[in-house]
This record gives C-alpha cells, structure tokens and sequence, in this order.
C-alpha cells in the first residue's frame, strides 16, 4: 500500500484538511479489518482504478471504478475494501467542518454516515465534474481539476462565523470545551447551537467533542501501536475508565484492548506521518 499526501491549492486552505493519493497491488490481507474510524471529517473519494465498497451499521455500498463519492460525517465505523483483488487507485480529500458546509450546501445531517455520489448531492455540475475527471489520463491532472472545481463550490458561498468560530474552540481545546462554555463563548443557547451545528456540521457539539476526545488516543495509537501511554490521559479526557471504553466501542466496536490486539494496517495508514 503507498500513500502520498498533496498539498492542497492555496485557495482551499482551511476548507480542506489532507489531500492524497493510494494506491494498492490489491486487498490488504484478509486478517486487515479495513476499518476507518470517525474523525469528524467529511471526505471525498475518486476511485481511478478498480472500485471501492463501504459498509457501516446503517447499511452497504459498491461504487464503481471513476466515480466521485461524498462520505458524509460519520460516528460510527465504516470497514472498506476494493470491489476487485486488483490494482486500485484513488484521490481523497477530507474537508474540515468548515469547509464541508460550504462546499456541499445541504443539512449535513442528511449526509451522516453515509456514502453518495456526487450528482446525488450537487447534480449536473457533479455529474459534469465526474465525466470530465474521469477522462483526463494522469493522476496529477486529475488533481488539478477536483480542485478547480472545489474552489468554484467555494466562491459561491460564505462562512458561518459563529459555526467557524465553535469549531475551531472545540478542536482548540481537543474536545473538552463543553456545551455551557460555547453557550458563555457565543451568547447563545445550547438548542440553538445544536440546531446550528447539526445543519452546518452534521454533529451536535457534544457529540463532536466527543469524536475529537476519541481521536486524540486514535492518532497516537496508530503512529506507535506498540504503545500504552495513552493510559496516563485518559482522566485528562475522560471521567473515568468505563466512560472511556464507551466512547472507543462507540467509535470502534470493539474494546480498546480487542482492538489494539487486531490488525488494521490499512486505518493506520493514514495516520502515520
């Protein structure tokens, strides 16, 4: 499996939070449980070569080679593999809070831990998108065009300050602001920041918070799994151990010490650098 991150165009900066490409001779081993953990991002894919599939606790989807798929924001684990032992390819993007809302204008809701594809939620213009990505050849070309076409989604919309503004307080704070603090922080209401969020966002606050606590040990666990420190903070994030294994059966299905017993070589991937 290689992995080659790209540095997003300047124009997308703070809308789009990693850029890469992937690229695999086949299926990763059958003992590989393939499972992407919820981090509170939206993405898109563009699987070039051979397709992908996605399954969740909400349901399953085959999407075809040259496709463009929108994953909405998930809290829940999702487990991929490719529709063929074969060779694959694929661009992916994640996109901050605060880019999603203003790249893909629906109720993020709607989107929440489900697999799209483009023209389902921005129509002729993801459908043109798709045929015209799909016909350009090189990869680096490729790039170049999802972004152009990022950048223009983005011109014809603007930020949320108060959403912006909570967001970024909430991964400042690495998950610990609580919901009565952004009430004190903003002046306003907790069922008015809810309903906010879950437009723009597609979380509540707690429950991004909540994400965000958890991957606070994920990123740590998946560059050295070898590792135990992540013990010694868990009474930083946590109220106790067992509200600790709750959040990471949540976001894992598995108790923390099944799963750093099990191989998932490819979810690590991406967060070793």
């Amino acid at each position: 499996m290689r992995l080659r991150f790209i540095k997003p165009h300047p124009q997308l900066a703070g809308c789009v939070n990693k850029m890469w490409v992937f690229e695999s001779e086949g299926r990763a081993p059958a003992e590989d449980m393939k499972m992407i953990v919820p981090n509170g991002m939206v993405k898109m894919t563009i699987p070039y070569r051979n397709g992908v599939s996605g399954k969740n606790k909400d349901g399953f989807r085959l999407v075809k080679e040259s496709s463009i798929i929108i994953i909405g924001i998930c809290d829940t684990p999702a487990i991929i593999d490719l529709e063929h032992d074969a060779p694959h390819g694929n661009i992916g993007i994640e996109f901050s809070q605060m880019g999603a809302y203003r790249l893909f204008q629906v109720c993020q809701a709607e989107l929440k831990n489900k697999i799209f594809l483009i023209d389902e939620i921005l129509g002729n213009s993801g459908k043109e998108i798709q045929e015209i990505i799909a016909n350009a050849e090189a990869v680096d070309e490729k790039l170049r065009l999802v972004q152009h076409y990022l950048i223009k989604l983005l011109s014809k919309s603007e930020a949320d300050q108060v959403v912006d503004y909570c967001v970024q307080a909430i991964e400042g704070s690495r998950g610990l602001l609580s919901v009565r603090e952004l009430e004190k922080k903003t002046g306003y209401s907790s069922r008015w920041l809810y309903d906010k969020f879950i437009g723009k966002v597609g979380l509540s606050p707690k429950n991004l918070s909540a994400v965000t606590r958890f991957m606070q040990f994920y990123k740590e666990w998946a560059k050295n799994p070898a590792t135990d420190s992540y013990k010694s903070d868990i009474y930083h994030y946590f109220y106790d151990q067992a509200h600790f294994i709750k959040d990471f059966k949540r976001f894992t299905g598995l108790s923390p010490l099944k799963f750093v017993r099990s191989e998932n070589e490819f979810g690590r991937l991406f967060w070793k650098g």
